[in-house]
């Protein structure tokens, strides 16, 4: 039984044709895997399917046009949600739109809670959703999904984990009959993404009995779900594979063992080029690692928020050049400890935190810190998606301002070594395209090269890789290591993903929450 048949179709935009000649069909029993990077035309596929299933009778931005005999049908019309780190970010954008703090008594909105939230979706009456949300815990749902101990929590405070899998809940609480699942493994541990996948697995097996139909959408090809039986891959402007899982498997072996003799020779020649940047321009004001005994310095750190204990007597220094590596569970406190150090969070004045050999609290500004930094971070990407109407090139350079947006004018130096930046990335003549308008992981491959165009001392990267696709991922992590070897900047690196660990990063900080003592570090 056929519950999507394309056949012969183009797929449009405002009446213009942007994909020519394309046919699938998802049958009954079948689990699709739909890949493609973050430039190619699955982005533009996966957003006509979302039209064409939840639009009805109206004016479509993408559309499948059948031509010359073309079939075009469609069994989910009105019933497909998807869920997407998109999604997620913009949930979270209209919550800081909606914070009503300085309005409030005690200065705190937390806004929307989990309960809330999954509640909306429940019933069309707010009284009856209202009565049903008291009962959500007894959800086979939400117990699926895992997130029992979150639902009384705030939207904004959820960790990336935790907000995904809420999203993954309202959706199968939605009644929809299709979901499609963007990247939902994407920046989550172990122990969520073995939940994830077992979760994935179990619906998969039920598709069409009681449950939704699941397709899943990935940037690249791992940790495949057990369940998926078909792969549907997007290269640029064309497909490049449309078969089973088994003969995909077979054609990746044979792409791996090319893309390792290619491997060494793009490093050589990014070197090289970098190091031409880095002493070409002495204009650009490069901060020299030698001129600090240490970068972060903590002793006896604690971080609470009401009881919950988030960091505990944790001390620790960070050298330079000593690349470090911080990994943990979702909410294991990653970000708070990152964020200590960027002066994103004001407990780092009650604790002995030293960050460029000065302890914070003592005179030094922020921008005297950042100016030494360069970051990347889920925060800072969300600040970037609400600004509108910045180019490329106006991103990049603000990280020689520590500005979110550029309010300074472009000088011609400045200027130059952007483009040296966007030739090193693949990203060379497009300057002047509007950020807004690129894919979530364009995004952060330009909020990357924002961080590590001044060559700063000290580069956070908190999950850099999150929304990437397998091009775009390589190419970052080849650029991360290249900067690591030019001796120039140290990496404080935050990944849960054991391919992303850079061969440089040679020291560990292990959060264990729940334990005594609730970290550990490691020298490898």
């Amino acid at each position: 039984m056929k519950l999507i048949e394309i056949s012969n179709c183009e797929i449009c935009q405002n009446g213009t044709k942007v994909f020519q000649n394309f046919s699938w069909s998802f049958n009954h029993g079948e689990v699709w895997l739909i890949l493609g990077s973050n430039n190619g035309k699955k982005n533009i596929f996966i957003k006509a399917l979302e039209e064409s299933s939840i639009k009805k009778n109206s004016n479509l931005t993408f559309e499948f046009v059948p031509i010359e005999n073309g079939i075009f049908s469609n069994t989910f019309t009105d019933s497909l949600e998807i869920v997407s780190l998109e999604k997620a970010a913009s949930l979270i954008e209209q919550e800081r739109i909606n914070d009503e703090s300085e309005f409030i008594e005690g200065g705190i909105d937390i806004g929307r809670t989990a309960r809330v939230f999954i509640s909306e979706v429940l019933s069309d009456d707010k009284s009856k959703s209202f009565e049903l949300a008291k009962k959500l815990e007894t959800y086979p749902e939400v117990k699926l999904c895992g997130i029992e101990k979150v639902l009384d929590r705030g939207l904004k405070y959820l960790s990336t984990g935790e907000i995904r899998r809420t999203l993954l809940c309202r959706a199968l609480l939605s009644g929809k009959k299709l979901i499609l699942l963007s990247d939902p493994f994407a920046g989550l541990d172990v122990d969520s993404r073995k939940l994830l996948l077992e979760f994935f697995d179990k619906i998969a097996s039920k598709q069409g009995n009681g449950f939704p139909f699941i397709l899943l959408s990935m940037e690249r090809y791992t940790e495949i779900p057990s369940s998926v039986t078909h792969v549907l891959e997007f290269t640029k402007d064309e497909i490049s594979f449309c078969g089973t899982k088994n003969e995909f498997e077979k054609i990746l072996d044979n792409r791996k063992e090319l893309q390792k003799k290619e491997s060494e020779q793009k490093r050589r020649e990014f070197l090289s080029e970098l190091k031409s940047v880095q002493n070409e321009y002495s204009e650009i004001k490069f901060f020299n690692y030698q001129n600090f005994d240490s970068l972060v310095k903590m002793n006896n750190v604690t971080v609470r928020w009401g009881d919950n204990t988030v960091l505990d007597n944790l001390s620790w220094e960070l050298k330079p050049l000593e690349h470090t590596l911080i990994r943990g569970p979702n909410g294991s406190g990653k970000t708070t400890l990152l964020e200590l150090i960027t002066g994103d969070n004001m407990q780092v004045f009650s604790n002995n935190v030293s960050i460029f050999d000065r302890r914070r609290g003592t005179g030094e500004t922020i921008w005297e810190l950042k100016e030494k930094m360069g970051i990347v971070s889920y925060r800072l990407h969300l600040e970037y998606r609400m600004l509108g109407g910045i180019d490329i090139e106006a991103v990049i350079l603000s990280g020689f301002h520590d500005s979110i947006g550029l309010y300074q004018s472009r000088s011609q130096v400045e200027q130059i070594l952007v483009k040296k930046w966007l030739n090193l990335a693949g990203f060379a003549g497009r300057e002047k395209e509007n950020f807004q308008n690129l894919s979530y992981g364009e995004q952060r491959a330009i909020l990357i090269l924002r961080a590590a165009v001044k060559c700063p001392p000290l580069l956070i990267l908190d999950e850099p890789c999150h929304g990437l696709d397998e091009e775009n991922r390589r190419m970052v992590l080849d650029l991360l290591e290249i900067i690591a070897s030019t001796g120039t900047t140290t990496l404080l690196h935050v990944t849960h993903e054991v391919d992303e660990v850079l061969p440089c990063e040679k020291n560990i900080i292990q959060l264990l929450p729940g334990q005594k003592p609730m970290y550990k570090l490691i020298n490898l």
